[in-house]
């Protein structure tokens, strides 16, 4: 691609034309520019400095070598936060901001002034720093396993504002493992987006070759994770304490079976806006 003294309009037109996609030649000119879509439309037919050129082109070629949108872009939103995304963590997708409005809901449903929350297996951050966003008396402890996970979680919570520095708290380690042991028997709310998919199922190249590999892969079946955080919820959830925790759907069954074994009282499937059964809801014993 080659960009010369031309318009925002002439240049989308082409960068349209290369990847076969509007809305990534819009992202890109967006991200370029530093306009908004609106501001993008009004302006189309002003010129496009040689810097912002180059810096479409190298945007460009990345995309077309399979990188997804978003890690070209370098954030993307979730929730109305925008967050930094890169291959150090998953992208944040449309299911999981569904799976988080049931964990608001359950949080307001316990009708507590302030909750103890724990995000396990945080990634970019996108869970935790909703949560402590929309429920404003949590606070909020992220986990992850991953250093370089923890660094783009600890960037989003930096570029988010004051509230999440003092409300969002990041350790490293793996599961229940990275919490403080005074939090054992406490916890109001857990939510986890753990890796669910089995070792030899197929997926999609932009997810296979870009994504990390342990937060997507969970041994032969899919479940080691959901297994391993379902067992620790016996001794770390509080009286009356939710665990909330985005699945694939033909988990579902094995789900609900671990969370019985673990001492829920209740434990349910929610189906997702396709209608795929995407998060297990499990409450335990409130005394």
């Amino acid at each position: 691609m080659t960009v010369g003294v031309r318009t925002w309009r002439s240049v989308l037109d082409e960068v349209r034309g290369i990847l076969g996609s509007d809305a990534d030649a819009r992202w890109i000119l967006e991200e370029a520019s530093g306009y908004s879509r609106a501001e993008l439309i009004v302006r189309l037919d002003e010129p496009v400095t040689a810097r912002c050129g180059a810096y479409i082109a190298s945007m460009v070629e990345r995309r077309l070598t399979g990188e997804p949108i978003q890690y070209v872009l370098g954030r993307w939103g979730f929730r109305g936060l925008d967050l930094m995304v890169d291959r150090r963590v998953l992208i944040p997708r449309p299911e999981t901001e569904e799976v988080v409005e049931w964990a608001l809901a359950e949080a307001r449903a316990l009708g507590r002034d302030e909750l103890l929350v724990a995000d396990l297996g945080t990634g970019s951050g996108a869970i935790a720093l909703s949560l402590a966003k929309e429920l404003p008396r949590a606070t909020v402890w992220a986990t992850d396993a991953s250093p370089d996970a923890l660094d783009v979680a600890r960037a989003n919570t930096a570029g988010t504002g004051m509230w999440a520095a003092t409300r969002v708290r990041l350790v490293e380690g793996e599961w229940w493992a990275a919490l403080p042991p005074e939090l054992r028997g406490r916890l109001d709310l857990v939510v986890t987006n753990p890796p669910y998919v089995a070792d030899g199922e197929h997926l999609p190249p932009e997810v296979e070759e870009w994504e990390p590999r342990v937060a997507l892969r969970a041994g032969p079946d899919g479940l080691a994770a959901a297994r391993e955080v379902l067992a620790g919820a016996r001794e770390w959830m509080g009286a009356g304490g939710v665990v909330v925790m985005e699945i694939a759907p033909a988990q579902a069954a094995a789900v609900v079976e671990f969370a019985t074994a673990a001492g829920a009282v209740s434990a349910e499937v929610r189906r997702d806006s396709s209608g795929r059964e995407r998060a297990l809801v499990a409450r335990w014993p409130r005394g």
